[in-house]
């Protein structure tokens, strides 16, 4: 029976060590924003499984939005132009926005996103990331909370897709290049 795991090259995180780093990341956003009642604005898809465990770490009076933007349109690198597919609702006006994204590559996203958030009068806005892939980088950001720094490899799992596949996976891996390069 072919399952997905077989398209996996190799773990490069595992579970418990996604569940180590995500428990230190919280409590870190935690004391950094004891007093401030932050926006946690998660990016879909890529980062609900991320920021749904993330918040649970993260036991401080907080509200939650979403919004989706793409720029990779099913494929494997990015292609510049960033779309908002759904916009968040709340008023970020005033407010203190933790933008949490499964992974920060090229940064064309988010670059994007934070301008969006700042253009919308966010008093301030912070990237947590899962994945930091800075050998990719094309645009002038960097992520303030971290969890993992990556190579330059096309990972998947733990919430990052493939063609919208692998999301499930509960480690994150790196895909067989045969699976991603036909």
């Amino acid at each position: 029976m072919k399952t997905i795991e077989t398209d996996i090259l190799k773990v490069l995180i595992s579970e418990e060590e996604l569940h180590a780093r995500v428990l230190e990341i919280g409590a870190r956003i935690a004391a950094d924003y004891e007093d401030k009642d932050p926006l946690f604005v998660g990016v879909l898809r890529g980062s609900f499984i991320f920021f749904a465990d993330l918040m649970r770490c993260c036991p401080i009076r907080s509200g939650l939005d979403f919004l989706a933007a793409s720029s990779y349109h099913q494929g494997t690198s990015s292609s510049g132009v960033v779309k908002i597919d759904y916009d968040i609702k709340t008023d970020v006006a005033g407010r203190h926005i933790i933008l949490v994204e499964d992974i920060l590559d090229s940064g064309n996203t988010l670059y994007n996103l934070t301008g969006h958030l700042r253009d919308r009068g966010a008093e301030s806005v912070k990237l947590c990331v899962l994945l930091d892939k800075p050998s990719r980088r094309e645009k002038p950001i960097q992520p303030d909370y971290v969890g993992f720094e990556v190579p330059d490899e096309f990972v998947v799992g733990y919430g990052l897709d493939y063609a919208d596949r692998y999301r499930n996976l509960p480690y994150v891996g790196v895909l067989k290049p045969e699976v991603h390069e036909k």
